[in-house]
């Protein structure tokens, strides 16, 4: 069984991943990948689902990696001209990493991606706000030097309930291809 320990308590990912996130690997250990590199058409547009934020969880974020004070109580919003309680932006990052990993990541051929190019924070969000979000394929191609992976280039758009654009980044997705050329 898989535990891990974050901010004072153990959670059991085993149990985690049975609740509801999806593995790249089914209980017999056999591969369960879906979407490989020759997948990816470009100008497709995969949804991620959705998130809605909580005023707790947008505290204990920032209580545990971004400690500042308008991401902690409402008052210090207000007093930064941010009108009240807003997540971090680092925050609103990982659940859109989270929104991709449930979306497609967890069961494509996803060898990683060596960064982001672009990442903009455009609106705040706060607690209450429902986050959607997709991925659109930007540019696929073949890797020059690794003909068993391509490399996939996406936007990625977050969207809070009234369809406001919350965070877009640019980045490329190394992936496993289905047939080596």
């Amino acid at each position: 069984m898989a535990c891990q320990r974050k901010a004072g308590k153990t959670l059991n990912i085993d149990r985690e991943l049975s609740e509801g996130y999806r593995s790249p690997v089914n209980r017999s250990g056999l591969s369960m990948v879906q979407r490989y590199f020759e997948d990816f058409i470009v100008g497709a547009a995969l949804p991620l689902g959705s998130h809605t934020v909580t005023r707790a969880e947008i505290i204990a974020f920032a209580a545990e990696f971004d400690p500042q004070p308008f991401h902690l109580d409402e008052r210090q919003g207000s007093a930064a001209m941010v009108d009240g309680l807003i997540a971090s932006g680092w925050h609103v990052s990982g659940l859109f990493m989270r929104m991709m990993c449930t979306g497609f990541l967890l069961e494509s051929s996803s060898m990683g991606s060596p960064g982001i190019e672009t990442l903009k924070w455009r609106k705040p969000v706060r607690a209450e706000d429902t986050l959607t979000g997709k991925s659109i394929v930007l540019d696929a191609r073949r890797s020059r030097s690794r003909p068993e992976m391509g490399i996939v280039r996406f936007r990625h758009e977050v969207e809070n309930q009234a369809g406001e654009t919350v965070m877009w980044l640019e980045n490329p997705i190394l992936f496993g291809c289905r047939e080596v050329a």
